[in-house]
C-alpha cells in the first residue's frame, strides 16, 4: 500500500449518519477487478443522476473540495456490507483520513489494511471539526507526532498501535509484515520440504 506521509489539505463534510459501503461504492461495480480509476465511482449515485450528469450541491463537488485528503463523516460510516471497494474508492479520489463518531468495524478494518486513517471522535468534535471544514480550515495528520491539527491547532491525539503506525509509515501491507516477522520460519520450512519431499519440486526440462 501507498505508505503515509505527513498529510495537509482542505477537508470535506459529509454530516449524514450510517452512510453505508453501498453509497460509498455501489453494488453494481463490484465486478470491475482493476482498482486503478475506482475514484471515480466514489459516492456515484449521490454525484451523478441515471444519465451520468453531476447532480448540483454534492459537498465532494463543491468549489474548494478538488484535492481534499480529509473527510469528515457522519455516525457509522462504512457500515453494510463489507466489501473492501468502498476503501479503494475513497483512496482512489485521493482520500487518506477519515474522521467520524463512528465506523462500521470491518470497514475501519479494511481501511487500516489498505493505508487509509479512520479517526474516531466525539459527534460534538465531528460537528466542529465539520464546521471548519466547510469553513476552509487546513486538516493536518502526522503519524510522526500522532496529532491532527486545524490551522495549526491540535485537535486529535491519534491512537493507533506501534505495529500499525509503522505499517502505514512503511506502506506495509499484510504479505509485508507477515515477511517481515516470519520470512525467516517461511524460508526454513520450504527449505527442509525440499529436503523432505525433493520430487514435489522436481521439473523436467
Amino acid at each position: 500500500m501507498m505508505p503515509f506521509e505527513k498529510i495537509s489539505s482542505r477537508a470535506v463534510w459529509l454530516p449524514e449518519d450510517n452512510i453505508d459501503t453501498d453509497v460509498i461504492y455501489p453494488a453494481r461495480f463490484l465486478l470491475i477487478m482493476d482498482r486503478e480509476g475506482l475514484g471515480r465511482y466514489l459516492f456515484h449515485d449521490r454525484r451523478f443522476d441515471a444519465h451520468g450528469n453531476p447532480i448540483p450541491g454534492f459537498p465532494l463537488d463543491a468549489p474548494g473540495a478538488e484535492g481534499a485528503k480529509v473527510l469528515v463523516a457522519g455516525d457509522g460510516f462504512g457500515c453494510g456490507s463489507s466489501r473492501e471497494q468502498a476503501v479503494w474508492t475513497l483512496l482512489g479520489h485521493g482520500f487518506r483520513v477519515i474522521i467520524a463518531p463512528g465506523f462500521g468495524d470491518i470497514f475501519a478494518a479494511n481501511c487500516l489494511k489498505n493505508g487509509l486513517l479512520p479517526l474516531t471522535v466525539s459527534r460534538e468534535l465531528a460537528t466542529e471539526l465539520g464546521e471548519a471544514a466547510a469553513a476552509g480550515s487546513v486538516f493536518e495528520a502526522d503519524l510522526e507526532t500522532m496529532q491532527v491539527t486545524v490551522d495549526g491547532r491540535e485537535v486529535i491525539r491519534i491512537d493507533l498501535g506501534e505495529k500499525q503506525r509503522q505499517a502505514m509509515l512503511n506502506g506495509w501491507d499484510e504479505t509485508d509484515i507477515l515477511l517481515r516477522e516470519d520470512g525467516d520460519h517461511i524460508d526454513a520450512f520450504e527449505a527442509g520440504h525440499r529436503q523432505r519431499q525433493p520430487w514435489l519440486f522436481h521439473t523436467e526440462t
